[in-house]
């Protein structure tokens, strides 16, 4: 699925380049002499997590996920090939601060949109709608929701509100258990450690669609929160538009279905149908 996929994005981009070297190219694309994107170069900077399976994955020189697929789509569309893009690790305490000093051109990162990130840098999208979900084993039958956690073992990563909120909203007696990321909670669920793992939902599917994981998880599929992924921009960015309409087309083609199966292959995971595809919201 993955091979069928990029080769879908390998085509579109020779397709954009074929065009652009007959002249007139669309809005957005590169119009060389600089070396990055902020003013049209010849290289674009895209930030998104190293650390993510199926979202955003660093392994060697090789990046995987459904960000980076969906950023190389964004890319393409905007003008630039994909040995044009230069991705960034930009982790999430620190990803305001890329877009405001310019180490990035925009953020494909699981950037959930909301108003406090709004005052400082600007948004497209959203691109995806994700949940707070929670990670079982394949064969558990007895935890159906937040509210079936009572007495059970929770873990999160450290410094993430998702598993208090569980415990403040729906199971006072569960008992949490932080590790320092979320492979390591998907380990102690492997071993019986723990009894759940909680986040957004298409992270929990990208970790059970790992080498490692198949067939051993399942995401449970009753999301209780909407996190609604954007791509981050510099505020005052003339993007959003472009972006938007790439996202757009990207939905319209069935590209962006391709790209929620290939990233989620073997996890028994399906979006909320409700919320996905989304539709982008109007630029301010």
């Amino acid at each position: 699925m993955r091979k069928h996929t990029m080769g879908l994005l390998a085509m579109a981009a020779a397709s954009t380049l074929a065009l652009s070297a007959c002249g007139g190219g669309e809005v957005g694309e590169p119009t060389g002499g600089d070396d990055t994107a902020a003013g049209g170069g010849d290289t674009i900077r895209i930030g998104i997590k190293y650390d993510q399976p199926g979202l955003g994955l660093q392994e060697g020189d090789t990046f995987t996920g459904f960000d980076t697929d969906v950023a190389r789509y964004v890319a393409d569309k905007l003008g630039y090939s994909e040995d044009q893009i230069e991705f960034v690790e930009t982790i999430s305490a620190n990803r305001e601060t890329a877009l405001q000093n310019g180490d990035v051109d925009m953020i494909f990162a699981t950037y959930s949109i909301n108003d406090d990130r709004k005052e400082l840098i600007d948004f497209a999208g959203p691109y995806f709608v994700a949940g707070q979900d929670l990670l079982v084993a394949a064969d558990n039958t007895d935890i159906t929701g937040p509210e079936t956690l009572e007495g059970k073992k929770l873990c999160s990563v450290t410094g993430s509100t998702s598993a208090e909120n569980i415990k403040t909203q729906y199971s006072e007696g569960v008992q949490l258990v932080e590790r320092g990321g979320y492979a390591e909670c998907a380990t102690a669920l492997a071993s019986g450690a723990v009894d759940a793992v909680t986040t957004d939902d298409i992270i929990l599917a990208g970790l059970a669609a790992t080498e490692e994981n198949a067939g051993k998880f399942k995401v449970v599929g009753a999301p209780f929160s909407e996190e609604r992924y954007g791509v981050g921009l510099p505020k005052g960015s003339d993007q959003c538009e472009d972006i938007n309409a790439a996202i757009t087309e990207m939905i319209e083609d069935g590209t962006w279905d391709e790209l929620v199966a290939a990233n989620t292959e073997g996890a028994d995971y399906t979006p909320n149908a409700d919320l996905n595809p989304p539709t982008p919201d109007a630029c301010a």
